[in-house]
């Protein structure tokens, strides 16, 4: 009994030293917000995460490592589209727009291949 009394502190002090493992459902780096919508395509994934007042996109390689053509878009409905492409290793963006009550629309592509997602967010 004794034991077992040691054990677990010892055990939830070492998860909080070494930290707990990571989920694919956590946002992307440098996105907050809860995954809105996810688009797999044959070379990469179109991710759009949305906050309260903020959409985030990013497109992430399926095979990261070498390095090749990427990019992110993302626009608000009546506003301008923000881009951040070029030759990555593993991920294009993020990139954030104002959404407070608008509309967005995101595409992502990696190596040739693409993805759009449409009007999203309504």
């Amino acid at each position: 009994m004794a034991a077992r009394l040691f054990v677990v502190p010892l055990l939830a002090g070492l998860v909080l030293l070494i930290g707990a493992p990571t989920t694919v459902a956590q946002a992307a780096p440098g996105c907050s917000g809860r995954p809105a919508k996810t688009i797999t395509f044959a070379t990469g994934e179109l991710r759009v995460y949305k906050s309260r007042a903020h959409a985030c996109a990013v497109t992430v390689a399926k095979k990261p490592g070498k390095r090749r053509t990427m990019s992110v878009t993302l626009q608000p409905r009546g506003g301008r589209v923000v881009k951040d492409s070029g030759s990555f290793t593993q991920m294009a963006g993020p990139v954030t727009v104002n959404a407070l009550n608008r509309c967005v629309r995101a595409t992502g592509a990696v190596a040739g291949r693409s993805a759009a997602t449409g009007w999203i967010l309504c």
